[in-house]
């Protein structure tokens, strides 16, 4: 089955979620990159939570109301997964699926070892579809992408670069 692009209204719904739950998080990745109009395609929402004791409470709450659900290739309705905050803790990656589309959680993504509080200064907040959504800086995931060296990343940096460039000129 192939995948489909998550659209603005699966992000909005995962995203509302996480506030709802008051969940300290930035969205990265494809989504992010997408989020700064640069025409890139996803199927999934990259999200880097904050690890605190507390958030980590707020998160597996919030997974719980989205129906999430262990990503496993092979089985396209996933593996039941009942989040706590112990385990997410343990974690450097996750993928899930939710209701509303798969969501991968990253802690520590590529460049960015501190996870949330390195990103927390460049994020931004994009409202998307009537949600305000925080997003990392272009320039966080132009770093990153370019640090992870994925196949997939090196592809969508020139897009990316270039629309770097053109908000710096």
């Amino acid at each position: 089955m192939a995948e489909i692009e998550i659209d603005d209204d699966r992000i909005a719904a995962v995203c509302r979620a996480l506030a709802d739950h008051s969940v300290d998080f930035v969205v990265i990745g494809g989504v992010a990159a997408r989020l700064h109009e640069t025409g890139h395609a996803t199927v999934d929402i990259d999200i880097c939570p904050s690890r605190s004791e507390s958030n980590l409470d707020r998160l597996a709450a919030a997974l719980r109301v989205l129906g999430s659900r262990l990503r496993v290739e092979g089985d396209p309705g996933g593996i039941a997964f009942d989040p706590h905050p112990q385990q997410l803790r343990q974690m450097s990656t996750l993928s899930l699926l939710t209701m509303h589309g798969p969501i991968d959680l990253c802690f520590a993504p590529a460049r960015f070892v501190d996870g949330y509080e390195a990103l927390l200064p460049g994020r931004v907040v994009v409202v998307v579809s009537g949600v305000g959504v925080p997003v990392a800086s272009l320039t966080d995931v132009v770093a990153s992408k370019r640090a992870a060296g994925r196949r997939k990343d090196i592809v969508a940096l020139p897009a990316l670069e270039a629309r770097l460039r053109d908000r710096r000129a």
